[in-house]
């Protein structure tokens, strides 16, 4: 079974409240035939969509092919947060790989802030930014942890942007009665994820990059000019940019074996009117600290956007409004009234260490993936990194590859049940509040 079609009609976005309200582009016509190319991106989201972006910007001549729409997979389908950092805190990141590596991977985490920041001012993307993250937290441990590491944000890396929060302020701000307290990252933000991708995808066009939708590959051949094998046709590039993350398959086994889908899904209710105050009292995003974790923000026309639940395989549980309902009256009791108008699901992918993974897993192939939840800054700053790599030397690439990623365990038969027998037991100590 193919992870593209297992969940979705070929061609068509989601039933989702951002394709609902989204203005769409024109359609752009899938592949014809056989066509030379500087470079050949595969997969149109964010990583694909930025690395053609600056390589048309550099003057090369860059074919993307997408197999249903631009923004399609979870770069049009996500909870919309551009968080600070990499997914793991810098302590672990310390831990891991020493105080120098840990530095430059969180300079390189603020540049993909910036660059977001960047792409929507120079490019007119309308995509309703707006700073502020909350991250709340369901113990007083938690709370003390996210205070210290507050601190030690301001102490060690001079990142002056994250308030603390007590119980009685997270009260005030998140109507979740569950909540003891947490943070909220003014240097954070949130946006349409939909409509930045496709703001991405009119840049990458306007400056001159061919896009191509409907377009499925089939396989890479790689060598000193690799090609690109679609049902439509051939691309014969100098060098190709795998940026296909969760819908990889089996293009590149030794990426595939670092880098896992899994499934997500998200709601959004009816306009909440006055009732959204209950909610959330300024227009923030929030996530907190649950293992599978509890994402959420209001829409501008005054929706409850959740985020909750995983799944792990290729199909969607039937029931996707069921899915999210359960933990979103979890956190917000006082909404069982309130019907939910949209459901949707959506296929990341993580890494064992959450860490992402870039690579050159192949003579003239190039890979980034597995931005683990955190990919909405990080993916469109690898894409520029993939662009550099491309063309020559880049140090944010080398940077990022030199990161550790090891396989996950079981082979392509037994680590689909290996995660999800984990993941149950990481749920369970949610629930029991370990």
């Amino acid at each position: 079974m193919n992870l593209l079609f297992a969940n979705d009609a070929r061609g068509a976005y989601p039933a989702s409240w951002y394709a609902e309200t989204t203005p769409p582009l024109p359609p752009f016509a899938p592949l014809a035939g056989d066509r030379r190319a500087d470079v050949c991106v595969v997969g149109g989201g964010y990583t694909g969509l930025s690395a053609a972006l600056h390589l048309a910007q550099a003057g090369a001549d860059v074919v993307l092919v997408e197999a249903h729409r631009v923004g399609f997979g979870a770069s049009g389908r996500n909870g919309g947060q551009v968080g600070s950092g990499q997914r793991l805190h810098q302590d672990a990141l310390e831990r891991m790989l020493g105080d120098g590596p840990a530095a430059r991977l969180w300079h390189l985490a603020e540049d993909a802030k910036a660059l977001v920041a960047d792409l929507i001012a120079a490019h007119g993307i309308g995509c309703d930014y707006r700073p502020g993250i909350a991250y709340a937290e369901w113990s007083d441990r938690g709370v003390a942890e996210a205070h210290g590491y507050a601190e030690k944000l301001l102490r060690d890396y001079e990142y002056d942007l994250v308030e603390p929060l007590t119980r009685d302020e997270m009260q005030a701000l998140v109507g979740a009665p569950g909540y003891r307290g947490g943070v909220v990252d003014w240097g954070a933000g949130h946006l349409n994820p939909l409509a930045f991708a496709l703001g991405l995808a009119r840049a990458a066009a306007t400056a001159g990059a061919s896009l191509h939708e409907g377009t499925l590959v089939e396989r890479i051949e790689p060598g000193a000019r690799p090609v690109v094998v679609t049902d439509r046709g051939r691309v014969t590039a100098d060098k190709v940019i795998l940026a296909a993350n969760g819908y990889l398959g089996r293009l590149a086994p030794q990426v595939a074996a670092r880098v896992m889908p899994i499934n997500n899904f998200i709601a959004a209710t009816e306009p909440l009117g006055e009732r959204a105050a209950s909610v959330l009292t300024r227009d923030i995003a929030v996530a907190d600290s649950r293992f599978v974790v509890n994402y959420f923000r209001l829409t501008p026309d005054r929706r409850l956007l959740f985020g909750g639940g995983e799944s792990y395989g290729y199909r969607f549980p039937s029931d996707l409004r069921a899915k999210v309902r359960k933990p979103m009256l979890e956190v917000f009791p006082q909404l069982a009234d309130v019907p939910l108008t949209h459901a949707w699901g959506g296929t990341l992918a993580i890494t064992r260490n959450r860490l992402p993974h870039l690579s050159n897993p192949a003579p003239g192939v190039l890979s980034a993936g597995g931005y683990s939840g955190h990919g909405v800054a990080l993916a469109t700053l690898a894409g520029r990194l993939l662009a550099e790599a491309s063309r020559g030397p880049s140090a944010g690439f080398e940077a990022m590859a030199a990161l550790p990623c090891p396989p996950f365990p079981g082979g392509p038969a037994l680590r689909t049940p290996i995660l999800a027998l984990a993941m149950a037991w990481f749920a369970l100590r949610d629930r029991l509040g370990v």
